[in-house]
């Protein structure tokens, strides 16, 4: 078997874990919380790509760690990520009505329970690492740091506040805020998730380091893919709004470097994030095979 169906063979491997993982997964027992629980599983279990969960596992693979020993720190990555999306969702973020091909949380549960499950989705995903994985202090100490640097405000929540401050700027947008955004909005969450199962599998520094730099580009290819498409397809391709980026003068790569030239710059991050993993010491076909996926998602 070649070894492009091996790792597919793999990444689909951890993508059924996961899922089971996901589907497995409960926060109460009390009935008057029922409802709670139930917006919060709509969002959680809607399906996407699992990109940052699977490269957790695959990361952990490459360190020579079993996939199944991280899915709590998988998991923990992924309700961070539903949260996020979730909040970004609402009329005072992006304002969108469907998410994944359904409609969004607070347009199914009201605005009230939307903001309450995503806020519970930050405690959860806390005592699925505190709690739940198997590691040593040291180690699940580094995870909480990760996570925490990730989607504080030098990460992900600072990425969407520099985001809505140049919402209407548009075009005008200069290239180094334009990478500074998502930087933190979309990349710090997935250069964590390959840290993340890099520090579980005991990997070296050395190692660490390169992965980091290649996720880093993965998340930034990721942004400019989704910009791109956010211009070009359909809502039945995307699953949510399409051209809601242009309509609300956010900022974006087609914008500021047109179609032609966002294709440029993710084709670039393409190959930064491949030569990272030339420093890798270990079988980084499958983190191979996801740059090139995420860099030809729509194509």
């Amino acid at each position: 078997m070649a070894e492009g169906a091996h790792s597919a063979l793999r990444w689909e491997s951890h993508r059924r874990a996961f899922e089971g993982y996901l589907e497995g997964l409960r926060f109460t027992a009390e009935p008057r919380l029922a409802g709670l629980e139930e917006a919060m599983r709509y969002s959680m279990l809607a399906g996407g790509k699992r990109v940052r969960p699977t490269l957790c596992m695959e990361t952990a693979w490459v360190f020579g760690d079993e996939p199944a020993h991280v899915l709590p720190s998988a998991a923990a990555i992924e309700l961070i990520h539903t949260y996020s999306l979730i909040h970004d969702d609402l009329p005072a973020m992006d304002d969108d009505d469907y998410r994944r091909g359904r409609p969004t949380a607070h347009k199914k549960y009201g605005e009230a329970m939307a903001i309450l499950a995503g806020d519970a989705f930050f405690g959860e995903a806390l005592a699925l690492i505190t709690v739940h994985q198997k590691a040593g202090v040291e180690q699940v100490l580094e995870v909480v740091r990760e996570l925490a640097g990730s989607t504080g405000v030098n990460g992900m929540v600072g990425g969407q506040v520099i985001d809505m401050e140049q919402t209407g700027v548009g075009d005008d947008t200069d290239p180094e805020t334009l990478h500074l955004i998502h930087k933190f909005k979309t990349g710090a969450l997935i250069k964590s998730s390959a840290r993340i199962g890099a520090i579980l599998a005991g990997a070296r520094e050395a190692d660490k380091a390169a992965v980091s730099e290649y996720a880093s580009e993965l998340g930034l290819c990721f942004q400019i893919v989704d910009d791109v498409l956010n211009a070009t397809a359909t809502r039945e391709e995307l699953g949510k709004s399409a051209g809601s980026d242009a309509e609300q003068g956010k900022a974006t790569f087609v914008g500021v470097y047109g179609l032609d030239g966002a294709r440029r710059q993710a084709d670039a991050s393409e190959e930064r994030a491949l030569a990272a993993l030339s420093r890798v010491d270990g079988d980084t076909s499958g983190l191979e095979e996801m740059a090139r996926f995420v860099r030809n998602r729509g194509s």
